[in-house]
Parts: structure tokens; C-alpha cells; sequence
């Protein structure tokens, strides 16, 4: 019977171990020396299959990846030769650089209008809300599209949260469908911050801060936050507030049903803001491509991104947010 390859390895160390002379016997470092050199052989022999191994599994990752996305265009070329709904989706912070920044939004966006087969968009929605410039950029852009494709309609459908700047973004739509459970509203703006002068007393340590500009240090959270700093961030966030509230009542006109309690800060369930006039009804994307399209068929034009890209950006936007938290330094937020 044939013993297993390993065995026959195990037996030939074994051999060889055995064959060593004794440490009093002359040849004795001439042994040891030929023990190391196959010793170091048969390493270098094994690091090269593995590394071999490594290179040959990456390689069939590389291709495995590039036919996925090759089989991911052609299905989606092939959904758009007949008639579908278009799909752009939202998810995530709202931010530059991000999977949701108004450069992908659009883009997608664009894309889906400009599809002769596309009977209506659907914008899915999962965000709890970010930059209000990015924001800000993507309501405008809606409306210039509306304007250009009057024929092909655009809903928006919250899932989980459509809350602050994503709703800014809905507000954009045609009409906003919601779950019952959907979290969704906050139209307001914030901004984050910490005061460390305190501490810094308690501690005897001394700020040094030098500046060009009365106010250039006005956020700087080692230094005195007086009252004319606080009434001066404070007009900033409203006139960003107003900015806002004015293109959410542009964009629901008299559909909305509530007061000045819409524009408080507040969110509400999907089922309340039906009741309030923030959403349309409740359906998810399959139901509006079916029920209120009539093109049940789905296509995806979300920019996506590759996995060196994704990578990339994890790293260096969590960078930022660790370099933002530590100075307790942030920049107005819908969110």
C-alpha cells in the first residue's frame, strides 16, 4: 500500500536526523552544515508554492471580480433595451467623497432620465441625512431634470430613514413613499461641538492661539465661546435652516398638512407623516414600479464603486471624522 506524500517526508527527516554523526566524530560540522543548506532548501522551495499559491488565488479573485462586473453590465444593458423603472439609490451619509455625494447622485440620475425605456425613476432612500450643500445640489438639480424629461416621473421611497438633508432631497419628487416604520422629517441643521477652556484652566495649561482676523479662531474649542460667537453661528444656522425650509414647502406645496412643528427639528414615523403630508402613501420600490409605474421591471443606474475606491475612501474619510472629533470642530450638518 502507498503511504501519503507527508509520511514519506516525515520518514526521510527522520532518516536524515538520524543519519547525523555524533558531535566528537570529525565530520560532524560538515553534517550539520549539509543539514542546514537542505534544510533552507526545502524552505525556499515551500515559500515559493505558497507564494505561488497567493499569486494564482489572486489572480482568480481579479478575474472572478472583472466577470461579475462584466455580467453586471450586460444584465443591466439588457434591462434597458425594454421598458423598466429606473432605480438611484441613496444610502448612507450625505457627504463629498462618499457613496451618497451629489456627484454619484446625479450622475445616476442623469443617466436614468436620459433612458428611452424608462417610464419613471424611483429615488431609494436610506440616509440619515449629511451636508446641506450636497444636499442642496442634488434638490436643484431634480428640478432641472423634471423640467428637461416633464414626461417621466421621479419618486422617492424612504426605506429605513429619510431624515434631514435626504429629505431635503426627496422633497424634490414627484411623490414620497414611505414604510410605516420609516423614520423620517428633522428638517433642521445642526453643528457639533466641544469647549475644553474649563479643563484647560483646571489644568494651569495656557492657550496659545495667534490669529489674522478678530474672529478667526471663533470655533476653536480651547478658546472663550462669548455671546456674540454663539449669536453669529447661531444667524449662520439659520439662514441655513430657512434655506431648507423653503425648498421643502417649494418642493410639497400645499401637500403639507402640519405647522411650524414640521420644520422643528422633529422626525415621525412613516404611517404619521402620511397623516402630515411629508409622504404620499405606503409602498416600497417593487410596489411603486408595479402599482403606481406599471413597469415592474427594475434597473439599477447607482454609480457604483470598485473595491480599491471604496477602500480608499473608508481610510481617508475616517481620517477626517476622527481629526473632526478630536478638535470637536464640525462642519452644519442636515442630520
Amino acid at each position: 500500500m502507498k503511504l501519503p506524500s507527508w509520511i514519506g517526508r516525515w520518514q526521510r527527516d527522520r532518516a536524515t536526523r538520524a543519519q547525523m554523526p555524533a558531535t566528537d566524530d570529525p565530520n560532524w560540522e560538515r553534517a550539520l552544515i549539509n543539514r542546514l543548506a537542505v534544510d533552507f532548501l526545502r524552505h525556499q522551495h515551500r515559500s515559493r508554492r505558497f507564494g505561488l499559491m497567493i499569486k494564482f488565488s489572486l489572480l482568480a479573485y481579479l478575474i472572478l471580480l472583472s466577470a461579475t462586473l462584466i455580467m453586471d453590465g450586460f444584465g443591466d444593458a439588457l434591462g434597458t433595451a425594454s421598458e423598466h423603472t429606473a432605480l438611484v439609490k441613496i444610502d448612507g451619509p450625505i457627504a463629498d467623497q462618499a457613496s451618497a455625494s451629489a456627484e454619484r447622485i446625479i450622475k445616476g440620475l442623469r443617466q436614468a432620465f436620459a433612458a428611452d425605456k424608462a417610464k419613471a425613476i424611483i429615488l431609494r432612500i436610506n440616509s440619515p441625512g449629511g451636508s446641506p450643500v450636497q444636499s442642496g445640489y442634488v434638490f436643484d438639480e431634480i428640478q432641472r431634470l423634471r423640467e428637461q424629461h416633464p414626461d417621466t416621473p421621479l419618486y422617492a421611497v424612504a426605506a429605513d430613514v429619510c431624515a434631514s438633508g435626504a429629505y431635503y432631497i426627496a422633497s424634490a419628487a414627484d411623490a414620497i413613499y414611505v414604510d410605516r416604520a420609516t423614520l423620517i422629517g428633522s428638517i433642521g441643521v445642526r453643528m457639533d461641538s466641544f469647549g475644553f477652556q474649563r479643563a484647560l484652566d483646571e489644568l494651569g495649561i495656557q492657550r496659545r492661539l495667534l490669529t489674522a482676523g478678530e474672529h478667526k479662531g471663533i470655533l476653536d474649542p480651547f478658546s472663550e465661546f462669548d455671546d456674540w460667537d454663539r449669536d453669529f453661528i447661531q444667524g449662520l444656522l439659520d439662514n441655513l435652516h430657512q434655506q431648507f425650509t423653503t425648498a421643502v414647502k417649494e418642493g410639497r406645496g400645499d401637500r403639507l398638512k402640519g405647522g411650524d412643528e414640521l420644520f422643528s427639528g422633529l422626525f415621525w414615523t412613516g404611517q404619521e407623516s402620511v397623516a402630515l403630508g411629508l409622504s404620499d402613501g405606503l409602498g416600497s420600490a417593487s410596489f411603486v414600479a408595479r402599482e403606481v409605474v406599471g413597469a415592474e421591471r427594475l434597473v439599477d443606474y447607482s454609480q457604483k464603486r470598485d473595491l480599491f475606491e471604496r477602500f480608499a475612501e473608508r481610510i481617508g474619510t475616517a481620517f477626517a471624522y476622527r481629526l473632526a472629533e478630536l478638535t470637536g470642530v464640525g462642519m452644519p450638518s442636515l442630520r
